[in-house]
């Protein structure tokens, strides 16, 4: 029995999740950390085998899968590269929160790309001036004609170079608080989004973190993934689900790893000069 109770199918999607890991992301993960790149043959895995699509609904062209198979998922790609693993949690997490959107325009259509392998999106919450306090932007919605602009100094934007959106978050026009926000999709190639700067995190340096500058962004109304100051819905209602569910699998798939490189140390070092095994010591 799989730990984490999954069925047949679920069981079917962890083992080619398995399959991809063994094949395509250990064999890069060693070059895409020391020389700090996006991991793209496994990225490309994934979206060729429908695995961006992992909880996207059968009927919009996904796998239509819960909470259990994409921790699973995360788990097997974690033991195999961790910076792989990152990118996966918040596209997935990205994803969740267009999947759950009434305000979206074109939102099917979205994420049916997303199923289809042609759309990674990523989460650009976090700001400088909140820092990790990702539900409390600094940044605000301005009123501007049918839609609005925006201004913001995002920080941590995994895959910034690689994303083709960005699922951000602002406080509405004349909130009294950053509680009054308001969750929006960006597209990467728009005037107003940059990536500025980069990233040199141990173990993560192919995920692509960087901050990302947006400069009076024109936001149409289409593009509001939650209603104007209902966010915290949308950020914790389940980003914050998906993203702790797919970071403690991250996680869990890394001391798994951890476990198991150290025990073939300890299996296959040997003293020489006793005959020993490291693993026989007592001391």
């Amino acid at each position: 029995m799989h730990i984490y109770g999954l069925n047949q199918e679920e069981q079917a999607v962890a083992a080619e999740a398995s399959s991809i890991a063994h094949d395509v992301a250990a064999r890069w993960a060693g070059e895409v950390d020391s020389q700090g790149r996006f991991p793209k043959e496994s990225v490309a895995a994934l979206s060729s085998r429908g695995f961006l699509g992992l909880c996207v609904s059968k009927e919009l062209d996904g796998k239509g899968q819960g909470p259990r198979a994409y921790a699973a998922v995360v788990e097997e790609l974690a033991q195999s590269c961790a910076s792989t693993a990152m990118v996966y949690v918040m596209h997935i997490s990205a994803a969740q929160s267009i999947a759950s959107s009434k305000t979206l325009a074109g939102r099917d259509d979205l994420l049916r790309q997303i199923a289809a392998g042609k759309h990674v999106s990523t989460l650009a919450l976090s700001e400088r001036g909140s820092r990790s306090h990702f539900w409390a932007p600094v940044s605000k919605l301005d009123p501007k004609g049918d839609g609005y602009t925006t201004s913001a100094q995002k920080s941590w934007v995994t895959s910034a170079d690689h994303a083709d959106s960005y699922v951000c978050s602002a406080q509405r026009p004349g909130a009294a608080s950053p509680l009054e926000s308001t969750v929006y999709l960006a597209e990467r190639r728009t005037n107003g989004v940059r990536v500025a700067g980069t990233f040199d995190g141990l173990g993560l340096r192919g995920n692509d973190s960087a901050p990302v500058v947006i400069e009076n962004l024109t936001v149409a109304k289409g593009q509001l993934i939650s209603p104007l100051g209902e966010g915290p819905t949308t950020l914790l209602q389940v980003v914050l689900p998906w993203f702790a569910a797919g970071s403690a699998a991250m996680a869990n798939g890394l001391c798994r790893a951890a476990v198991t490189a150290t025990a073939q140390h300890l299996q296959n070092t040997n003293f020489e000069h006793s005959g020993t095994g490291l693993r026989d010591c007592r001391s």
